[in-house]
């Protein structure tokens, strides 16, 4: 991959001048290659990526805990169907399911026609899930997903019926999603992005991990540590800040070195 730092405000005083890191594939790459590295999209075609503080679930070692049980108990009675892309009716009813429930999770507009009818005919969704209220008929919710065989399982937007909220509709599907996955002997299932406490969601299925901008840490202290410290104002970048060398590398900045797969060669 060929790798991109697109600069940001800088703070002379103290000597941290960031940059937000693109990954554009070579040939030969695919976004497996991409995902592993850390980064998730930033384009619908897939040839644009950033590099980020993302969740993962590594499926093999994903067993479904009492409280995933617990909420797909809360689900039963709501069918689940794996759909490519290419089968899936987006419908006037679809989309205008869709565009309310973006309006009210995401903000009046924030996701246009535009951009919802852009989404869906583009390569990111390659297969939906799709829940039906089998008691009813009606269809309650999808999920659409990124699949690159069987290496990840990349679950995107999700649209479901805040009528279920009692039943907890939103969160039933992530933990069919990963329950699914696994069972099909996928490596891998992206959740997106952790920089709140409010996304610590993501978190609750065996094997999770988090990308660190070093490796993937299954050390779900640390990620609650660098959520923590995203809330106070701080006068060093991170791995500059003692306190998190001593907590999580021993203090030596050679751990750090040798937890990285990024290397640059020199011609």
């Amino acid at each position: 991959m060929k790798l991109l730092f697109s600069e940001h405000k800088p703070d002379y005083g103290n000597y941290i001048f960031p940059y937000a890191i693109w990954a554009v594939p070579e040939r030969g790459e695919t976004p497996a290659d991409i995902f592993n590295a850390g980064f998730l999209p930033s384009s619908r075609n897939l040839d644009r990526f950033y590099l980020c503080r993302q969740v993962r679930v590594n499926l093999p070692k994903f067993k479904p805990s009492s409280e995933n049980r617990r909420v797909l108990r809360k689900g039963e009675g709501i069918r689940v169907e794996l759909v490519p892309r290419d089968k899936f009716d987006y419908t006037p009813e679809r989309r205008k399911f869709f565009k309310t429930y973006a309006d009210i999770k995401f903000g009046n507009d924030v996701m246009s026609y535009e951009r919802l009818d852009l989404l869906f005919g583009s390569p990111i969704i390659s297969h939906l899930l799709v829940f039906t209220d089998v008691a009813t008929g009606a269809e309650v919710g999808v999920a659409t997903l990124y699949l690159e065989g069987r290496a990840l399982a990349f679950y995107y937007y999700a649209f479901y019926d805040l009528n279920y909220y009692a039943r907890n509709l939103g969160m039933f599907m992530m933990t069919s999603a990963a329950a699914h996955f696994a069972e099909k002997k996928f490596d891998q299932l992206y959740l997106g992005s952790c920089y709140s406490a409010n996304a610590l969601y993501k978190t609750q299925f065996a094997g999770a991990e988090f990308f660190n901008g070093v490796r993937w840490s299954a050390n779900l202290k640390e990620l609650k540590y660098l959520i923590a410290r995203d809330k106070v104002e701080t006068a060093t970048h991170l791995l500059e800040t003692e306190e998190y060398r001593q907590l999580f590398y021993e203090g030596e900045l050679e751990n750090l070195t040798a937890a990285s797969e990024f290397r640059v060669k020199v011609k």
